[in-house]
């Protein structure tokens, strides 16, 4: 009867140590979530304090457009390497998300600058918040997997990149509406796939899921307000 009862004491214990180990692993992944939805909202913000300077001098922006773009990307790229390296990988991502929010200035000055502009920038970005508010809540609650949409993702993105340098050339607004039509899709797409990334832990640091969601968002944005903008210009 000892014996048994020994047995008992060491599997209760057991579980236990499960549950604790449990609880604690939940706990860390909370705490990682939490982070990664702070630095997005930072993030976010970072952009709008970018774009809402940029706007009195687009100009300027215009001229310098491609330098912005190619510093954004060094920011980026600094980003990934010094994501680990506390503070630095602060600097970065703030530093990007603000630069991106000034490459978004010529667009968002062409769009205000016409007839209802700012409703049109207004409806864009209720529509990216709400879809993607919605697309992550559907994301965290679902049974399916989007993990496996991974590389048809990528693929998509590449297409894309390539039909915008193309139409940089060509200046087809049917094409560029096909563009942003397929993007809006395929940003969407990318939330729910991030967004299980981030709730099952695939990303080592939560600067990573932050700039995930960021650039899903931006692009969602980007999209969305091309869409509305061809077609309000379209009205005048």
């Amino acid at each position: 009867m000892g014996l048994y009862d020994r047995n008992y004491i060491s599997q209760k214990d057991a579980s236990y140590e499960n549950e604790a180990y449990s609880t604690q692993s939940k706990s860390s992944l909370g705490i990682f979530i939490k982070q990664t939805y702070q630095l997005f909202a930072a993030s976010l913000l970072a952009a709008s304090a970018g774009a809402y300077l940029g706007l009195g001098m687009a100009a300027t922006i215009a001229s310098w457009y491609w330098g912005l773009v190619i510093l954004e990307f060094i920011f980026l790229f600094g980003l990934y390497a010094a994501k680990k390296t506390a503070g630095l990988n602060l600097i970065m991502l703030f530093g990007f998300t603000f630069i991106s929010g000034l490459t978004i200035v010529p667009l968002l000055s062409h769009i205000l600058g016409m007839a209802g502009g700012a409703g049109i920038v207004a409806n864009a970005f209720m529509l990216t918040t709400v879809a993607f508010g919605s697309l992550s809540v559907f994301a965290m609650n679902t049974k399916r997997d989007f993990s496996a949409m991974g590389k048809m993702l990528f693929i998509t993105l590449i297409v894309i990149v390539v039909a915008g340098l193309i139409n940089i050339f060509l200046g087809s607004p049917i094409l560029q509406l096909a563009i942003a039509s397929i993007s809006s899709i395929l940003f969407s797409a990318f939330i729910l796939y991030d967004t299980q990334n981030i709730i099952r832990g695939a990303y080592e640091t939560p600067i990573e899921g932050a700039i995930a969601l960021y650039l899903d968002f931006l692009n969602l944005f980007i999209s969305l307000l091309q869409i509305l903008g061809i077609f309000g210009g379209s009205d005048d």
